[in-house]
C-alpha cells in the first residue's frame, strides 16, 4: 500500500464495476499531459470528462486515490493488449503528473515505486504486466513518453528490459507474440508500434527500424509472451 502519510483519498465519480468478473493483473502508466496537478485532478474527477484513474502522483511525490483498487476506472480507453481488450477490467491505472515535456521528479518516481511494489504484491502483478499507455493504444497514444525511466523500474523489478544478442527477426511477428495490438488485414504497424516500443525501451533512437530494434523485440517476445499462463506456455 501506499505511504498513508502521502495517500489521499480523492474519490472520482468516473469508475464502475469490473466486468465480467474480472481481476486486475496489469499496471497501465500514464502522464496527465497537463500543467498542474489541481488540472489534472479536476479533469479526472469531472463526470463530463468520462476519465478517472486508481492514483495520481503529483510531482513532490504526494498521490491521491481516486478510485478503489476492485473498481474499474477509465484509464485506457480503447487499445488492447495481447488477448485483453477491455484493459480498464484488468488493470490498476496510475496517472503522473507531468506534461510530457519534462523529465519526472525524483520524488514522484520514489513514491511509484513504493505504490507499484505494494500494487503488485497484493495483487500478484508480475513485471512484464506493467505497460505503457502507449503500449496498448499506439496509433493515438504517447504517455508516459520518452522522459519516463523504463530502465529504472526495471531494475528495481517494476518492469521488463530487454538484452541484447538475440537474432534480428521479424518485428511486428515479435511484436504481436510481446503484446502489441496489430491492426487487422494489410495494414503496415510498423511506424506507430516501433514508436511505442522506441519512447519505452530505446528513448535514445531515431530514424527507420533497424536489426537492434528488431532484436530487442525478438527477445522480449521469447522471454515475456503475452499471455502465455492463458496459452499454457
Amino acid at each position: 500500500m501506499a505511504d498513508p502519510a502521502r495517500l489521499i483519498r480523492h474519490p472520482s465519480p468516473n469508475f464502475g464495476p469490473r466486468r465480467d468478473g474480472a481481476q486486475p493483473d496489469m499496471i497501465v502508466l500514464h502522464y496527465t499531459g497537463m500543467d498542474s496537478a489541481d488540472s489534472a485532478l479536476e479533469r479526472l474527477c469531472d463526470p463530463e470528462a468520462e476519465v478517472s484513474a486508481h492514483y495520481l502522483i503529483c510531482e513532490n511525490g504526494r498521490i491521491r486515490q481516486l478510485v478503489e483498487e476492485d473498481m474499474r476506472a477509465w484509464h485506457a480507453g480503447a487499445g488492447k493488449w495481447g488477448d485483453v481488450s477491455d484493459v480498464n477490467s484488468r488493470s490498476i491505472g496510475i496517472e503522473l503528473v507531468n506534461t510530457g515535456a519534462h523529465p519526472f521528479p525524483e520524488p514522484q518516481m520514489a513514491t511509484l515505486g513504493h505504490l507499484m511494489r505494494g500494487i503488485m504484491a497484493r495483487l500478484h502483478i508480475r513485471p512484464e504486466r506493467v505497460i505503457a499507455h502507449s503500449d496498448l493504444a499506439p496509433m493515438r497514444k504517447s504517455d508516459p513518453g520518452r522522459r519516463f525511466d523504463w530502465r529504472r523500474l526495471a531494475l528495481e523489478g517494476l518492469s521488463i528490459w530487454p538484452h541484447p544478442g538475440a537474432p534480428a527477426g521479424d518485428f511486428l511477428d515479435a511484436a504481436r507474440r510481446f503484446g502489441y495490438p496489430l491492426a487487422e488485414g494489410d495494414t503496415d504497424d510498423s511506424a506507430p508500434i516501433l514508436s511505442a516500443f522506441r519512447q519505452r525501451f530505446r528513448p535514445w533512437a531515431s530514424g527507420a527500424l533497424d536489426d537492434t530494434d528488431r532484436a530487442l523485440m525478438t527477445d522480449l517476445a521469447a522471454r515475456f509472451p503475452v499471455d502465455r499462463a492463458r496459452h499454457g506456455a
